[in-house]
């Protein structure tokens, strides 16, 4: 209470300064406070005239205060609960998207060398919260290798959280990530939670981590640095505990020479290594595979397989898997729908000489009849889960500009 200004202490010479300056001859302030915790001040000058301020007058500020106080703390706690409920639905709705989602199987299979090595490489690094980088070419299984990792971890309690990096734009891998406010940009029509939010406390894995635009990169190195990040369209800082798991089919050594990928994020996220062997480097899996793809699809198709012959099974292990497992997987599958009985007869994809195509002469025909063959495999259809630019390992956009370049365009 400041009845007249020579009532302020020696030390407030600058708030004297002020009041001097602005023409206020008294007042009266009164500290906000909500379950002890300090939210500001109100106030009230006089002007012109000192004021003999009453103990009715300190009182009714101090009510005013209190009601003001306690709305600011209902505000801030409604936004905490919304935050809160946002962060719910969004997790809510992943899981849902999880569930729905159909994998070919729940485990690795296999038995060979380099998949026992891979394995136990996977055990050695799931109990810790080490950032691991699953390497591979497209179809051999990376999914399943950061899958396996998170249910064996400390964190397996809570699901893990993917996101496809190649199949965004950087716009919305970039709201896919971090998330936004309403606003944020054009077609922000509400907040939305990004997944580094719902997987706090959990694993994130990220595929295809290296079509990620260089600024993308940046703000993922931060998470990585400071546990850090703010949405679209805010300020608000938002700290998280996650897991990074990052799969790549490209040669990020290469892209970190040639400028397109940050050297400091690839060092960060590389700290345990773990190389998925393609299907040609383990031939002897090829049996476990085919069977357990057999048990896989008899339900549904309505079928019992009793026997695959010598011969095809001869022949599965010496084709040149280009798309790995999942290509043997949709050769088994084709081969479930088409054929009847309790034998299995496969139709293994052919190669150029099979098709009557004439021997391709230059590095363009080459890549021109690879691509086709792969479209027309996948039915032209270039985006997507097993669609061409996954089989291809090429982002979409690369691909559909190749097509055009070659002159491929759809039946």
């Amino acid at each position: 209470v400041i009845r007249r200004l020579d009532d302020l202490p020696a030390a407030a010479a600058t708030e004297r300064g002020y009041c001097e300056g602005v023409g206020i001859q008294s007042f009266l302030m009164c500290p906000m406070y909500s379950n002890e915790m300090a939210l500001g001040t109100l106030g009230i000058d006089a002007i012109r005239n000192q004021r003999d301020w009453s103990d009715q007058d300190i009182r009714r500020l101090r009510m005013v205060g209190e009601v003001i106080g306690n709305e600011l703390i209902r505000k801030h706690l409604n936004l905490e609960i919304q935050d809160l409920k946002d962060r719910l639905e969004a997790e809510n709705s992943y899981l849902r998207e999880a569930v729905e989602l159909s994998y070919s199987h729940d485990e690795i299979v296999g038995a060979s060398k380099v998949i026992r090595e891979m394995l136990k490489k996977i055990e050695q690094v799931a109990k810790t919260d080490s950032r691991v980088l699953i390497r591979g070419e497209t179809g051999t299984g990376k999914g399943l290798v950061a899958r396996a990792i998170h249910h064996l971890s400390g964190r397996s309690d809570k699901p893990l959280v993917s996101v496809n990096c190649a199949a965004l734009s950087p716009t919305l891998i970039e709201n896919e990530l971090f998330g936004c406010e309403r606003g944020a940009y054009t077609g922000a029509l509400a907040r939305q939670v990004g997944r580094f939010e719902i997987a706090d406390g959990s694993t994130i894995f990220l595929d295809e981590v290296g079509e990620l635009a260089p600024e993308v990169q940046a703000k993922l190195l931060r998470i990585l640095e400071e546990g850090e990040f703010e949405r679209l369209g805010s300020p608000k800082t938002h700290k998280v505990d996650v897991r990074m798991i990052a799969a790549t089919n490209r040669d990020l050594e290469k892209a970190v020479a040639e400028g397109a990928f940050r050297q400091d994020l690839y060092f960060r996220l590389s700290v345990f290594p773990i190389s998925v062997p393609p299907l040609r480097e383990r031939r002897e899996d090829i049996p476990m595979l085919v069977w357990s793809f057999i048990k896989e699809f008899e339900p549904a198709m309505g079928r019992v397989i009793e026997r695959v012959p010598k011969p095809t099974m001869e022949a599965l292990q010496n084709s040149d898997w280009r798309g790995n497992v999942r290509e043997l997987r949709n050769v088994i599958e084709r081969a479930m729908i088409l054929g009847s009985g309790r034998v299995l007869q496969v139709d293994l994809p052919t190669g150029p000489t099979d098709t009557g195509e004439s021997a391709p002469r230059t590095l363009a025909e080459v890549e021109e009849q690879h691509i086709r063959r792969v479209l027309e495999q996948v039915g032209w259809r270039v985006r997507g889960h097993g669609k061409a630019a996954e089989l291809l390992g090429l982002n979409p956009s690369t691909l559909e500009s190749r097509m055009k370049k070659l002159g491929l365009d759809r039946p």
